[in-house]
């Protein structure tokens, strides 16, 4: 015999040897008893041995018929294991968050691959406000926001301790003499950015350095946008360490000074308490507070 037995003969026959009833293998499968009763007939017809003998109230397996069960079950299993695991239907979880134009390009985006693999489950929505104060879409899970803290929702984690630097293109620097020098770089031109335009008195007042004003300002909402006018030379801005520091890395843009001026505002992790009962939201805020270091306020 070369021929293998048709699979529903032998869906037929494993059901009915584990139920040790037609009529239960039928209810399993969705057929009558009689049809069940035909496929096993079929199925000792092709392979030319009795799997079963009948019985007044039921039938049991014959010798033949329990050896051959053993590895026909085994198969059926692992076809089955084989089907869910690979074609399954996988649940995902998704997660809304919102974040500031820069802290979501220059830190958040370039480390997503790590929790991508510790969760890769998740999908992740990322969307991006220049400013936001409050959670006034119903739709963000997340809100990584700009400030000093005092807003109304209870759950806040502090994700940064911001210091502000110096920072111009190579070429605007060398300009201003070896080593340049701040008072006249800094009553160049410089780049302000919006809601933060106070930097520079902030910078001269907290190291005694009697900056006097610029011959000419020009203005970005947002530190990303302002690097990006610093590439093109011509003018200096001060900008968070954190959010320079890939410029720096590839020499793109350099800090001339070692002044680190202190930044009252920092970035928190906001979350409501409904959104907090979901547990993407509760991993996503595991991995990036524990990754930070920072406390809860």
């Amino acid at each position: 015999m070369s021929r293998l037995p048709h699979v529903i003969w032998l869906r037929a026959f494993e059901a009915a040897a584990r139920h040790s009833s037609f009529s239960g293998a039928a209810n399993e499968l969705n057929l009558t008893p009689a049809a069940v009763s035909q496929h096993i007939r079929l199925l000792e017809k092709h392979l030319g041995v009795s799997l079963f003998k009948r019985l007044p109230h039921g039938v049991t397996l014959t010798d033949m018929g329990q050896a051959y069960a053993l590895p026909i079950r085994k198969a059926f299993t692992e076809m089955h294991d084989a089907t869910a695991g690979l074609f399954r239907r996988r649940v995902r979880r998704h997660l809304h968050i919102r974040t500031s134009v820069t802290y979501g390009a220059l830190v958040l985006a370039p480390r997503l691959a790590e929790f991508y693999a510790l969760h890769p489950d998740v999908e992740l929505h990322m969307t991006t406000a220049v400013w936001s104060d409050r959670l006034d879409d119903p739709r963000i899970d997340i809100d990584i926001r700009y400030g000093t803290g005092n807003w109304s929702e209870p759950h806040l984690w502090q994700l940064s301790q911001e210091t502000g630097v110096v920072v111009c293109a190579p070429d605007h620097a060398a300009r201003f003499g070896t080593p340049p020098d701040l008072a006249a770089l800094a009553s160049d031109h410089r780049v302000l950015i919006m809601g933060s335009e106070v930097e520079w008195q902030r910078l001269s007042a907290h190291f005694s350095l009697d900056l006097g004003p610029a011959v000419h300002c020009s203005r970005a909402d947002s530190s990303l946008m302002a690097l990006q006018m610093l590439l093109g030379g011509g003018c200096s801005a001060i900008i968070h360490e954190s959010f320079a520091a890939p410029y720096l890395e590839r020499g793109l843009l350099i800090c001339p000074f070692d002044y680190r001026l202190p930044i009252r505002e920092a970035y928190y992790l906001i979350i409501d308490s409904e959104a907090l009962k979901r547990s993407e939201v509760v991993d996503f805020r595991d991995w990036l507070v524990s990754d930070v270091g920072l406390v809860k306020t």
